[in-house]
């Protein structure tokens, strides 16, 4: 393993809960969204990450955090009655996101946790590479 390798591993797990919190903030932003359809309902989105085994600078034990994709939640959307709202459909249906705002508050703690998990271990590299080079003077 290199001595820079460890900054390619909190960089692609930094780049990638920077995903995870831009998700989140959709998620959240889209969670009183109405529409007329079921189908046109807003469904909350979750990143897929992915641990990639390949040779970064030659060595294979060196695994970076990849996005795999994007996923909407299958679960259902919030039908409610209101026939006298603008959206509603034939039957006086509204239908509503199913984003869980305690889900996406959790989600986003953990990935600012992450985040600044990666930070800290890209700092702490950086301190201890500073110092072996000391160590030569």
């Amino acid at each position: 393993m290199g001595l820079f390798s460890i900054f390619d591993v909190s960089g692609s797990a930094m780049s990638a809960q920077t995903v995870r919190l831009n998700t989140v903030a959709s998620n959240m932003a889209n969670s009183e969204v109405v529409s007329g359809t079921e189908a046109g309902a807003y469904h909350a989105r979750q990143p897929v990450f992915s641990a990639v085994m390949k040779a970064i600078g030659g060595d294979p034990a060196i695994v970076p955090v990849e996005i795999s994709g994007i996923v909407e939640s299958d679960a259902p959307v919030n039908k409610q009655y209101s026939p006298e709202h603008p959206e509603a459909d034939a039957e006086g249906y509204i239908y509503t996101s199913n984003v869980n705002m305690i889900e996406e508050m959790a989600n986003m703690i953990s990935a600012s946790r992450s985040y600044q998990s990666n930070v800290e271990v890209a700092n702490t590299s950086k301190q201890l590479l500073l110092e072996t080079l000391r160590l030569g003077q």
